[in-house]
């Protein structure tokens, strides 16, 4: 599990966390944007802080999911009805009714986390104080869609949240405050995605505790240190094991849950399967064998570990050591249950 950092960054030296009673009389008025979990976590938080009253909540329009495709609302929307906050839910600000509409609401601010529009300087501006976005990274690192995977997935040892002020560039505006967490060796995106969510609400409190305190900085970004975060794709959960075991290891931790690490796997029977594994952990060595070393995604066996049996996979240097596997249209099994069900003369050690 990832562990927070002690330094508080970019933050007031000696400031302490926001007591019970430490926040803005009276309340300031807040419209939230937002749509998936990370963003339904913050909200909820919100909602439970009595120096904020929601007066709005904008999420994206209800789309199809699951196999039959029925429309659904999204976490965001589902967390604000629970509380019968009113819900818009517009394509996009374009139209300038809807830019009005938000103004008319009297927002001090504009508090914003993943809601997938890019928004407009008019829509920024419909507030009275600050349009404010909490984001999964240390920007300038990782602007972008996805930036928890594309941490894990550079190998990087420490991301955490910042909470910026909003301006028309992509993630690109001026820091207001940031904490920092530790990503651990066995961390994988999901993880991470809960962590963040938690810190990103206590962080987004904090700072909107200090904005009508005036204790906030407004740190401009360094242009020199941008990093990108594309969106995920489905197809980048496949795996190539010709690669280092480390390397592979960043990306199935980083492919985890969605889109899964996978990787076409031909049987001792000759059948080919789909198999999808979960993160695990970096092996030995690879043996040398009468042939040489194993070639690259040869399943080795079952691996004893302290963590339980493992599944071992050659990589290009080492053995990567997977728990569970998912056949594809199958359940997910234990390494010992794959290894009875689809392995034959393949021994453990």
């Amino acid at each position: 599990m990832a562990e927070g950092l002690t330094e508080l960054k970019l933050s007031p030296s000696g400031s302490a966390q926001p007591q019970a009673e430490d926040y803005p009389r009276p309340p300031l008025r807040v419209v939230f944007m937002g749509t998936p979990d990370f963003a339904a976590v913050i909200l909820r938080r919100l909602l439970g802080w009595p120096g904020a009253q929601v007066s709005c909540v904008y999420t994206q329009p209800d789309r199809p999911s699951g196999r039959s495709r029925e429309p659904r609302p999204s976490p965001v929307k589902l967390a604000a009805l629970e509380r019968g906050i009113e819900v818009r839910q517009p394509l996009n600000f374009k139209d300038p009714a809807e830019v009005a509409a938000l103004r008319e609401l009297g927002a001090d601010v504009l508090a914003v986390a993943a809601y997938g529009l890019i928004l407009p300087q008019s829509v920024l501006d419909a507030v009275k104080l600050m349009a404010i976005n909490v984001h999964a990274s240390l920007l300038p690192r990782w602007r972008g869609a996805a930036p928890i995977q594309r941490a894990l997935e550079a190998g990087d040892a420490v991301t955490g949240i910042t909470i910026m002020k909003m301006e028309l560039g992509l993630d690109s505006g001026p820091i207001l405050l940031q904490r920092a967490l530790r990503i651990a060796d066995t961390d994988h995106a999901g993880v991470l995605h809960d962590e963040l969510a938690e810190m990103g609400a206590d962080a987004l409190v904090e700072a909107l505790t200090r904005l009508p305190q005036g204790r906030l900085l407004r740190l401009p970004q360094d242009e020199s240190r941008v990093t990108v975060a594309p969106k995920l794709a489905k197809d980048e959960g496949r795996l190539d094991w010709k690669q280092e075991a480390q390397v592979l290891h960043n990306h199935i931790r980083a492919m985890h849950p969605w889109p899964g690490a996978y990787f076409d796997w031909t049987s001792p029977s000759g059948k080919t399967l789909t198999l999808t594994i979960e993160p695990g952990k970096v092996g030995a060595d690879l043996p040398a064998g009468p042939t040489g070393k194993p070639g690259p995604g040869t399943i080795l066996g079952v691996v004893a570990t302290e963590q339980g049996p493992h599944l071992a996979i050659a990589a290009q240097d080492k053995a990567y050591l997977t728990p569970r596997v998912t056949p594809q249209g199958k359940k997910p099994q234990d390494a010992l249950a794959f290894a009875n069900g689809y392995l034959q003369n393949i021994g453990q050690g």
